[in-house]
């Protein structure tokens, strides 16, 4: 089993609170806006990070991280990409890379509104775990925690850390 805690839109930005309420999962997935090397540097610290550059993300971060990041996670594929849209009505090239080949996972941002849904036409399960930073029009700040054992996905968790304010 591996236990995931997924975040988006950090912004430059890491609550503290992501610190307790990941310090039980083996790897940080980051959705992209991620705004500063800092926080990819303080992630990385804290647990093994995956993730993608986002659309305010600079030169700096695009070195570090790729635009979409394709991983088998235990029996899972897994494809992670900033702007990605959603079931019915994904966004270029996002959509693209689903029509050559979906993974059995989906996760994307930018949105900064916490979603998750089954995509019945690419048989997938598509995420969006919103935005944990300050920065965007979301009124509270939001991440995921899930698991992946084998080739099921389970125990997700919807977890508020507060207000933007």
């Amino acid at each position: 089993m591996t236990k995931i805690g997924l975040l988006s839109d950090t912004h430059g930005y890491v609550d503290p609170k992501i610190y307790d309420y990941f310090k039980d999962v083996d790897e940080i997935w980051h959705a992209g806006d991620i705004g500063d090397i800092a926080v990819i540097d303080e992630l990385r610290k804290f647990k093994t990070l995956r993730g993608v550059y986002g659309n305010i993300d600079d030169h700096i971060i695009r070195s570090e991280m790729p635009e979409f990041n394709r991983f088998t996670c235990e029996e899972v594929e897994v494809l992670i990409t900033h702007i990605g849209g959603k079931p019915g009505k994904y966004a270029k090239p996002a959509f693209d890379v689903l029509e050559e080949k979906a993974p059995k996972l989906f996760i994307c941002g930018h949105s900064h509104i916490l979603l998750v849904k089954m995509d019945p036409r690419y048989n997938m399960l598509w995420m969006n775990p919103g935005a944990c930073g300050f920065k965007g029009f979301h009124s509270v700040k939001t991440i995921l925690r899930f698991s992946i054992t084998a080739d099921r996905i389970h125990d997700l968790e919807a977890i508020e850390l507060g207000k933007r304010v």
